[in-house]
């Protein structure tokens, strides 16, 4: 009798340890599913603001294009901070070169930014073993 007893919780234990093991699995798949959201969420913002700096440098290389041939002291309109501003071509085409360069310096750094979140996403895939059935 006290050896079926003995059994029967053996059994249960070996029960609740099946169930712990069970749902810790299920907890560590929803922890590697929320993080692979995470790096897909992050790529994905980052490839967002990569296009929305290329375009505008993209308009500021057709407004350097434009005024360039223009003879200096022709007046133009440059929009700041939402305000309208009557401008001279000379005083604005150093401004556009400035600020298009610095839109060239902010896309090689989104760029580098991707390139090194995609390979710590890749780093990490290979580390949990993740294997994309779907993209």
């Amino acid at each position: 009798m006290a050896q079926q007893l003995t059994q029967r919780k053996q059994q249960g234990e070996f029960h609740n340890d099946a169930l712990v093991k069970e749902s810790t699995t299920k907890i560590c798949d929803a922890e590697l599913q929320l993080q692979y959201t995470n790096y897909k969420n992050g790529l994905q913002q980052i490839a967002q603001k990569i296009g929305d700096v290329e375009q505008e440098a993209e308009e500021h290389k057709l407004v350097l294009e434009t005024l360039e041939p223009l003879p200096a002291d022709r007046k133009c309109f440059r929009m700041i901070n939402g305000v309208l501003v009557e401008r001279t071509v000379k005083d604005v085409v150093p401004a556009l070169r400035t600020n298009s360069e610095g839109l060239r310096k902010v896309l090689e750094d989104l760029v580098k930014q991707y390139n090194s979140k995609q390979t710590e996403m890749e780093k990490w895939k290979k580390k949990n073993n993740i294997q994309v059935v779907q993209q």
